[in-house]
């Protein structure tokens, strides 16, 4: 069942459904079968919780982070050093609070993520979160601004985090959640009136982004609290109730459009003050400038952006950039299609040529490393619909593919037909090589008889060389016949002989009786 986002208490339909389904799994679960999917936490058909404190074992530096996203994401070097660092402060921190040797004063390295669509963010966080192994949710800020201002929106975040944790509130405590779209919240006080959801919203994330305790079931989810209220009458264990938020990082990211030019504003008024330095105002490079005050000035409480003192900026994407992403990164997508098409048994080859190529195409889109999958599904979309159905085993993506992909797909079947022929030819050659060898008789098909062969190979789905073998199986008995009747041991096959073997070759056998003794010249099968 999907999970949604609750805007008050459930309608008497939402109720009635909940219920029903929490019903269905309980009983199927009586029945000996395991729900297909609960939310409930600790009950004995839950998998064993991991122990989190024997399990975590954090002892990376601040390089071997960076290295790691190196194999995954290209460029954005900056970014990944201060990820990196920040990253292994708060999970060493997590590690000495595991042990008990919290430290106080520990300030949380919530981290706040610029840059454009399609340069990586996601990725990055995805990314380090593997290398961590620690679980990871990712939530769209636009989701709460569009149910308005609900406590329980941002909250079940924090739930979804321990459903990633298989129910471990241990190892759900020190999980990473990652907000996208994070800008789309701001009360930009340009706009007329402040915008109460988006205020709204920030003051929730505040709450949770600090330290907070969320309950492990939602107060909207009546199924889940009907639930909870049986296991603790059944088995007599009570659920956990909730989840301390004081070890979770929060990651927030955002294009944030518009950003750059609240900075240059700034960074224009600091340069006309007294003894006030120069500033460049190169937009491209004015947001690595950015500053408490312009989050504020673009639409975000103070409180809020406080607590995001790690700022990362990532740069867009070039061409050159994304042809790396191509070529060299491990997660690279022509992996994906490389395993697409290798599940029809068909080999990929990709040029640097045409990799370029879907760079430069891609770069077009101007939505960074997303306009590459845009790119190639609208370049292999007619590949994987043909190809499967032919007996295509290989082809090569050039610059030419990329650019005309319907013209290079025709090509390609069209050449393999010609190949596949050729291929088909030698089979009935070779058959005649091992007819001779086998039987000391040479036949001879001519170039309509090699023909038709092929062509009712491919009526009846079959090899050539299986089709010979069932069209001539009594072949060498005629023949052998024919050769001590009349001393003939090589023979023409045309097309008639290809439709109709037996009658051919009876014909010739009822004619070498009457041709016995003599040597005169074979009649040929019209």
């Amino acid at each position: 069942m999907p999970r949604r986002f609750f805007s008050g208490p459930p309608s008497p339909e939402e109720f009635q459904r909940q219920l029903t389904d929490f019903m269905r799994q309980h009983f199927q679960t009586l029945g000996g079968r395991a729900p297909a999917h609960s939310d409930s936490v600790g009950s004995s058909e839950d998998p064993p919780a991991r122990s989190s404190e024997a399990d975590f074992h954090f002892d990376k530096k601040p390089r071997d982070v960076k290295a790691y996203l190196d194999r995954f994401v290209i460029k954005q070097q900056e970014a990944k050093k201060v990820l990196s660092v920040a990253m292994c402060d708060h999970y060493h921190q997590v590690r000495l609070a595991i042990a008990g040797k919290e430290q106080p004063n520990y300030t949380k390295q919530n981290i706040i993520l610029i840059g454009p669509t399609g340069v990586g963010k996601t990725y990055l966080i995805r990314s380090v979160a593997e290398l961590i192994g620690v679980p990871f949710v990712k939530g769209d800020a636009t989701k709460f601004s569009e149910t308005g201002y609900v406590g329980g929106d941002v909250e079940d975040l924090v739930r979804e985090l321990l459903r990633r944790a298989d129910g471990d509130v241990e190892r759900a405590q020190y999980g990473i959640i990652y907000i996208d779209e994070i800008d789309k919240i701001a009360a930009a006080s340009r706009h007329s009136g402040r915008d109460v959801s988006g205020r709204g919203v920030q003051t929730n994330l505040l709450k949770l982004m600090e330290e907070t305790e969320v309950p492990a079931r939602s107060p909207q989810d009546i199924a889940g609290q009907v639930q909870a209220l049986m296991e603790m009458s059944q088995r007599g264990k009570k659920s956990a109730s909730v989840i301390n938020t004081k070890h979770i990082l929060f990651i927030v990211s955002g294009a944030f459009d518009g950003l750059e030019k609240v900075v240059q504003r700034r960074l224009r008024e600091a340069s006309i003050g007294f003894a006030a330095k120069g500033h460049s105002l190169d937009e491209s490079k004015c947001l690595e400038q950015v500053a408490t005050r312009d989050f504020i000035d673009f639409g975000f409480e103070p409180e809020f952006i406080g607590r995001l003192p790690v700022r990362v900026v990532c740069q867009p994407l070039s061409i050159e950039d994304l042809f790396s992403i191509l070529r060299t990164s491990e997660g690279s997508i022509i992996r994906q299609y490389e395993q697409t098409f290798a599940a029809y048994g068909i080999e990929v080859l990709f040029t640097d040529e045409g990799l370029r190529q879907i760079a430069t195409l891609a770069a077009e889109e101007q939505t960074g490393a997303r306009g590459l999958m845009t790119v190639c599904e609208r370049v292999f979309r007619e590949f994987k619909y043909e190809l499967p159905s032919t007996n295509v085993r290989r082809f090569v993506v050039t610059r030419e593919l990329v650019d005309n992909p319907i013209a290079e797909l025709q090509r390609l079947l069209s050449e393999h037909v010609r190949e596949e022929r050729e291929f088909s030819r030698q089979l009935v050659y070779e058959y005649a090589t091992r007819f001779f060898e086998s039987h000391g008789l040479k036949l001879q098909f001519t170039e309509s008889a090699v023909e038709s062969l092929i062509s009712l190979a491919h009526e009846k789905s079959l090899s050539v060389r299986d089709l010979c073998a069932e069209k001539f199986k009594d072949f060498q008995f005629g023949l052998k016949l024919i050769a001590q009747n009349t001393g003939q041991r090589e023979f023409v096959l045309d097309a008639n002989a290809t439709l109709a073997p037996d009658k051919v070759l009876s014909d010739w056998v009822v004619a070498s009786y009457r041709e016995t003794g003599t040597r005169g010249k074979w009649v040929k099968a019209n």
